[in-house]
């Protein structure tokens, strides 16, 4: 059985692109597969599931060195079980850049492409596949353009992701901003969640020069729950980096609707990337850096110290 994951702190492409791949490999390819993710999905990745009546793919909790894989929406080996290299590699689907690092026993497949999310990328490599998908794989789809694009406002959108969506809601008769707003709003309830699971709940390590980042986003549209929490947000950054090895937690606060970035400013060092980075002037413990949406093609290529 071949085992189809993403990245670990699953959120709603990661988690629902690993069933949409299972689904195709088991039922169009005759490979049989399973879904699977490193960690807990986010809360908009559960109401995504349960709107679709699809259960939450089980924890992988080992791999073995024989296992057949295919990774999903990553090819960061820090992302991904610690032995991945001893797997045996099948293919990588993924649009985020290149990384390096992972090791396969013979040639496979690689698609990386600069879309906003892999499942659009999965709906263009199943082909006319897609025509005989499900209802509940096409709105995982759906679902995995929506949240990936925030609704067509981040820049990582393309005119193919929108089309495609536009398609796939006119087929299953799909009011977009109507359920996108009830993506967001799961999204946004963190109340369940603790100061260090919110820093660990959409986050991606990265190393600028010398200095390892944990580079967090948590995206909502009640920016204020978050806000009020700042403090016990920032005594948590020491002990998340350090479980990490990192020398410091970068957090993000994307307000969606007033398309935003607030990002947490506990100490000299991120006034520092701050200010460097995105060509503003900290004089407080938080900046807003207005049209900054997306981690992957504005935050983390601006990064510098």
């Amino acid at each position: 059985m071949i085992k189809v994951f993403g990245h670990k702190s699953p959120d709603t492409d990661c988690t629902a692109s690993a069933i949409i791949w299972a689904w195709y490999q088991s039922e169009m390819r005759g490979q049989p597969a399973k879904p699977y993710v490193l960690g807990e999905p986010n809360t908009e990745a559960l109401f995504v599931l349960n709107h679709w009546e699809q259960p939450k793919p089980e924890l992988l909790t080992s791999l073995e060195a024989d296992d057949e894989v295919i990774i999903v929406d990553t090819n960061n080996p820090a992302e991904l079980p610690d032995n991945i290299n001893d797997a045996n590699i099948l293919s990588i689907i993924d649009h985020h850049m290149l990384v390096g690092g992972l090791k396969t026993r013979t040639p496979i497949d690689i698609t990386i492409r600069p879309l906003a999310c892999t499942a659009t990328l999965m709906f263009d490599l199943m082909g006319a596949a897609t025509e005989r998908a499900p209802r509940h794989i096409k709105g995982l789809i759906l679902s995995c353009i929506l949240s990936d694009t925030l609704a067509f406002r981040s820049p990582t959108t393309t005119p193919h992701d929108r089309a495609v969506a536009e398609d796939l809601a006119r087929e299953l008769r799909i009011d977009m901003a109507a359920y996108a707003d009830e993506m967001f709003a799961a999204k946004s309830d963190v109340s369940a969640f603790s100061d260090k699971e919110l820093l660990k709940m959409d986050s991606k390590e990265y190393t600028v020069g010398e200095t390892a980042l944990r580079v967090s986003v948590l995206e909502t549209t009640s920016p204020a729950p978050l806000l009020a929490r700042k403090q016990a947000l920032v005594d948590a950054m020491p002990a998340v980096a350090a479980a990490d090895g990192a020398h410091q937690v970068l957090l993000f606060i994307i307000d969606i609707v007033r398309e935003e970035a607030i990002l947490l400013v506990p100490n000299d060092l991120v006034k520092t990337i701050a200010e460097k980075s995105f060509g503003v002037t900290v004089t407080g413990d938080t900046v807003v850096l207005p049209g900054v949406m997306s981690r992957k093609k504005q935050i983390i290529p601006a990064l510098a110290i």
